[in-house]
């Protein structure tokens, strides 16, 4: 029991000890004992297991539905082409639509892996808000949020676990995965980088808010269950809008009429 002990605190110094490297693989951004490639890998798992259940996702077939994954695709590369997504060469970036009109979300795993529900492009009114929503996505992954967190939730084991190839152990990993919720900080940094990565468009760069706006100004009667865990959507709107003028953001497109024309097409 002692040399168990032992190694495995052998172990956790050569990690902790490794935590420059790591970081600096990280572009620094907190400690994170899953690599960039773990993350692609994590993120694909998750995507299988996502894939394989269409009772729960039922995602839109890109075949039968072109034109929509024409549009959220070219958006995205806006984002990317931006030049300040950090791990825009090394993460997929696949984007995925789901047929659920009552569910006002997306959500991104490790790897660039995003999911899309239809209830939030209906929700949205225009190009710059859904860019806001996608850039604010993007950026949980290109921060490295969910293996952050993953880092926090299990720690050492799991990892050593999940190097061994214990099924098991990444089955856990890829659930606690599709269920995660940030934290406000990891929110408020994705909210951040969503202004960060629409600034050098032609977007207005402040297009996230446009989704909290839409929430305040209902009252919060359809306000989104996830986000009473998040910061506040009255705070949320100003660090959108403050964000953008601090940095000098000068797009102010939202290509209103290119964006219904496009919500026309979705499944009723």
């Amino acid at each position: 029991m002692k040399k168990i002990n032992f190694a495995l605190l052998l172990f956790a110094t050569m990690i902790l000890g490794a935590c420059g490297v790591i970081n600096e693989n990280n572009k620094g951004k907190g400690v994170n004992l899953f690599t960039v490639q773990q993350d692609k890998e994590l993120g694909a798992q998750v995507a299988a297991e996502i894939d394989g259940n269409p009772n729960q996702y039922p995602l839109l077939d890109s075949a039968q539905y072109p034109d929509i994954y024409a549009y959220v695709y070219k958006v995205r590369d806006k984002i990317l082409n931006s030049g300040k997504v950090d791990f825009k060469d090394e993460f997929d970036w696949r984007l995925r639509v789901i047929h659920d009109d009552s569910t006002l979300n997306a959500f991104c795993t490790p790897g660039g892996y995003i999911y899309i529900y239809t209830g939030i492009l209906k929700f949205l009114e225009s190009e710059d808000e859904f860019a806001g929503v996608l850039g604010h996505e993007i950026g949980h992954a290109d921060m490295r949020h969910s293996t952050r967190q993953m880092t926090k939730m299990f720690g050492i084991q799991i990892l050593l676990d999940v190097l061994a190839g214990d099924r098991a152990a990444l089955k856990q990993v890829t659930g606690a995965l599709i269920g995660l919720r940030f934290s406000r900080k990891h929110e408020t940094e994705a909210d951040a980088r969503s202004v960060e990565y629409l600034c050098p468009t032609d977007y207005n760069a402040a297009g996230g808010a446009g989704f909290f706006e839409k929430i305040e100004a209902m009252g919060g009667a359809r306000q989104p269950e996830f986000l009473s865990t998040h910061p506040d959507p009255g705070d949320r709107i100003d660090h959108f809008h403050n964000a953008a003028i601090t940095s000098g953001c000068q797009g102010r497109s939202d290509y209103k009429t290119e964006y219904e024309q496009m919500i026309a097409k979705l499944p009723k």
